[in-house]
Order: C-alpha cells, then structure tokens, then sequence
C-alpha cells in the first residue's frame, strides 16, 4: 500500500489521479484533486515506507520462482521418456522394447517391471529396488546402480558396460547369463560371488561373461 508524505497537501476528500506515473526514478509526481470545486495540483512524494513495501513485493515474488511444486520435484525423464518414474512405485510396470536414455529412476520401487530389450544407457536406478525385475537383452551402457537392490533380477544378455555397481548394490540370485560386466567397478565380494555363477556370452559383445568380470 502507497504511504503519502506531503503534510502541505491542501486536499480534502482526496481523488487520487496522478497525472505522470509514480517510479523508483520519479519519486515526485503531480496529483490532481478537487477541494471546494475546483482542481488543485500538488506534488506528491512516495515515502520510504511505500519504498521499503514495493521491495519486500519484490522480493516475494522473486522467492516464488524458486519454489517447485512438489508434484514436479519428482519429474524424472529422459530426452526419450518423460513419464514420472523418480521415487514412485512402478511394480510390474511394462517398459519392455521402450528408448529410455538417461532416464531417471532413482528409489523407485521397480518390483517385477518389465524392461526387456529397452535402451536404458545412462539410467539411473540409484537406491532403487529392481527386485524379480526384467533387464534381459537390455542397453544399460553407463547406467548407476549404486545402493540398488538387484536381486533375482533377469540381466541375460544384458550390456552393462561402464555401469556403476557401488554401495550395498546386491545381485544376489539374479540370472547373469551372457550379461557384460566390461569396466564396472564391483566390490570384491560382489566379483567372487558373480563369478560363481557367471556363465555364457554376450549376444552383442560377444564378450564371455567370466571375462568381463575378470574372474580367475
């Protein structure tokens, strides 16, 4: 609210109607008002106060362009998906065949989903739980699997190439038939286990599962 200073304004019954817009850079304007019939000019100043209230407006409305709806803050997607898929419950969920590059999946719970065959390189399924879930024939080149839960998870013929496995990443009871392990960073006890029961090629690579977790 505009707070006036001009104590020498001689109006009574003021209508205010400034004849030149009132700004930060013309803080004197002229106000037109009637007083006993006839029109009166008089300057009218804008106090401090009314300079103090437009900055605090300002400065509210300049906080609000930071604020998120929390609805998006959990807009996950990729430049190929931009489906909700970060911290939401996906269990069963159908992504088979589907181009999902760089998308974001980070604690979802991914329970039994479908991702045969997808494009998922970049992915992040980082603290997510991907347990009986479907990654065979899958493009998961760079994808983060940190803190996941991938246990008795399908990865045949899967590409894992440069992904991260770091963290309490388990694998335990998953099917890793002809899956590539080339370059990703497993833990000692994560390779003995793996290599236990690490068998058969990859289709694509035609890298020997044991081979590329370098088993002994």
């Amino acid at each position: 609210m505009a707070i006036l200073s001009n104590a020498a304004f001689p109006c009574r019954n003021i209508s205010l109607k400034p004849s030149l817009p009132c700004t930060t850079s013309r803080p004197h304007c002229l106000l037109r008002c009637s007083q006993e019939g006839k029109e009166v000019v008089s300057p009218l100043v804008w106090s401090l106060g009314e300079e103090v209230s437009k900055r605090s407006l300002l400065a509210l409305v300049s906080a609000s362009l930071f604020f998120v709806d929390p609805a998006l803050a959990f807009k996950g997607g990729g430049p190929y998906g931009q489906g909700v898929t970060r911290g939401q419950d996906l269990s069963g969920k159908d992504f088979s065949g589907q181009t999902l590059i760089r998308q974001d999946f980070k604690t979802s719970i991914l329970r039994q989903a479908n991702f045969k065959g997808a494009k998922l390189l970049g992915a992040s399924f980082f603290d997510a739980d991907l347990t009986g879930a479907d990654l065979s024939e899958t493009d998961l080149r760079g994808a983060d699997f940190s803190l996941a839960n991938v246990t008795k998870v399908n990865l045949t013929n899967a590409n894992l190439e440069g992904a991260t496995a770091t963290g309490n990443t388990s694998f335990k009871g998953s099917n890793i038939t002809g899956a590539d392990f080339t370059d990703v960073p497993l833990r000692d006890d994560q390779r003995e286990y793996l290599c236990k029961i690490a068998d058969g090629v990859n289709a694509t690579t035609g890298n020997a599962t044991k081979d590329t977790l370098l088993c002994n």
